[in-house]
């Protein structure tokens, strides 16, 4: 049985800009804290995998002691789930009102994949809640009936590291020989080839200039009938139409896969 397994933020949709960002700022602001990321700052905080993480990278000893913050780092780990989980919230809330629309051709490649008996999947470093908002948001209630979800803290390491991938491998029973991930990064890229995943890049608001060497195809979206894909790097010369269907699909599927990092 073939699987598809996308990442979420960036691949369901385009959600950092317009769903994460400002969820960060107005958790900040709401705990009187003197941050306030522009689209330049956040262009580099993506980079750090997860939320909790990115928030982190604001506890320098400075920042701490300018702002009465606990030195202890297990009270630092409280008050960042604490953070974490009203930023949750103000983005599940984002989500709900509709200002993050579906990435194209999400909803129709899922569909197609479910009818050819495709497993589905989606594979994320965000908070579950989070990733199923949006999942349900970008094909609609009952198709995300359809997918497991593998998010948030239940791996030690994420993006870049491999464990997510090969948490949903293990818990699917899906081999690598028969498993396509979408991504939209250089992380999600190497935390996928390096669970031995052949890869579709679809890149997104901060991704497009990033290196996706390796990447079994890179393009703009995976198209539909008002956005037509736009294909950036083609290794395996498919090229794809104005949307990225399930034949091309198959035939990444059938295209020779990276070796895992075990194997390396």
């Amino acid at each position: 049985m073939p699987f598809l397994i996308f990442d979420c933020d960036g691949v369901l949709a385009d959600t950092e800009r317009n769903g994460h960002l400002p969820a960060f700022n107005r958790t900040f602001a709401e705990f009187g804290l003197p941050v306030t990321w522009s689209d330049a700052d956040y262009a580099e905080k993506v980079t750090i995998g997860g939320g909790k993480e990115r928030m982190a990278s604001l506890l320098t000893p400075e920042f701490v002691a300018d702002n009465d913050l606990p030195t202890d780092e297990e009270q630092q780990r409280e008050v960042l789930a604490r953070w974490h989980r009203r930023k949750t919230e103000i983005y599940t809330e984002l989500v709900a009102t509709g200002a993050l629309p579906a990435r194209p051709g999400i909803a129709r490649i899922s569909a197609e994949a479910a009818s050819a008996g495709w497993g589905l999947a989606v594979a994320s470093t965000s908070a579950e809640p989070s990733v199923r908002a949006v999942l349900e948001h970008a094909v609609g209630p009952k198709e995300a009936s359809q997918f497991r979800v593998f998010a948030g803290d239940i791996v030690r390491h994420k993006k870049p590291a491999p464990d997510i991938y090969l948490l949903a491998l293990s818990e699917l029973g899906a081999s690598p020989d028969e498993t396509v991930v979408v991504e939209d990064s250089a992380n999600g890229l190497q935390a996928s080839l390096a669970a031995g995943l052949r890869t579709v890049v679809t890149v997104s608001a901060y991704t497009a200039n990033e290196d996706f060497t390796g990447a079994a195809l890179v393009v703009s979206s995976l198209g539909d009938a008002d956005e037509a894909v736009r294909v950036l790097e083609d290794p395996l010369g498919l090229q794809p139409g104005p949307e990225f269907t399930l034949g091309d699909l198959t035939t990444i599927l059938d295209s020779s896969r990276p070796s895992a990092q075990e194997d390396r």
